[in-house]
């Protein structure tokens, strides 16, 4: 039986290296394919890099443009409300200043009215 063992022992030995042999020499020519090379990758990278920044100083400037639209049309409104405003005190004005209003309001305090000519400061331009 030693016999037996002895060669089976030998036999074994002798194939196992063999078989060590051969998967080293397949892994050496398994080479790897790459679709895309690392140069690629890089100019990809930097490509993405580009578009995302300009897309987002596109989008910030177009948030301030709409911002300062937004300041112009609420200073157009207050410019239209104080216009507005000054109609109505141009009117007023005018209202209050009409000589029969004024001689109405002297008598009511007291004052006497004298029969001489009185010239409107509008009159006397020459």
């Amino acid at each position: 039986m030693e016999a037996e063992q002895v060669r089976s022992w030998q036999t074994t030995s002798q194939t196992a290296p063999q078989r060590r042999q051969s998967d080293a020499t397949e892994q050496k020519v398994k080479v790897k394919k790459r679709w895309i090379t690392k140069g690629e990758k890089l100019l990809y990278s930097v490509f993405a890099v580009f578009v995302i920044s300009s897309l987002l100083y596109i989008v910030s400037y177009s948030v301030s443009l709409d911002q300062m639209n937004r300041n112009i049309q609420s200073m157009e409104t207050k410019v239209d409300n104080q216009m507005v405003s000054n109609k109505n005190l141009e009117h007023k004005v005018k209202e209050l200043s009409q000589p029969d209003r004024i001689i109405a309001n002297a008598k009511k305090h007291g004052l006497e009215i004298q029969n001489t000519e009185v010239k409107q400061a509008s009159e006397m331009k020459e």
